[in-house]
């Protein structure tokens, strides 16, 4: 991979481990209204979706940070 793509891969990582964090905290402190709901669980799984394609990008390269317990 390029510099460039590897830059664009990590921040990628970082991003969406940072918003499944949010978005379990949030949660567990009930911070998301009914209507909500669907919208951040797509959020969710569209994040965790991504960190397993660079996972599986990356198994060549060091292991990444795991993934947060989901509350």
């Amino acid at each position: 991979m390029s510099d460039n793509l590897e830059q664009i891969a990590d921040l990628a990582n970082r991003v969406t481990r940072s918003t499944v964090a949010v978005i379990d905290t949030v949660a567990a402190r009930g911070g998301f209204r009914g209507e909500e709901l669907a919208t951040i669980g797509q959020l969710r799984d569209q994040s965790i979706a991504l960190i397993q394609l660079l996972e599986n990008e990356g198994e060549s390269g060091p292991s990444p940070e795991p993934i947060p317990d989901e509350v």
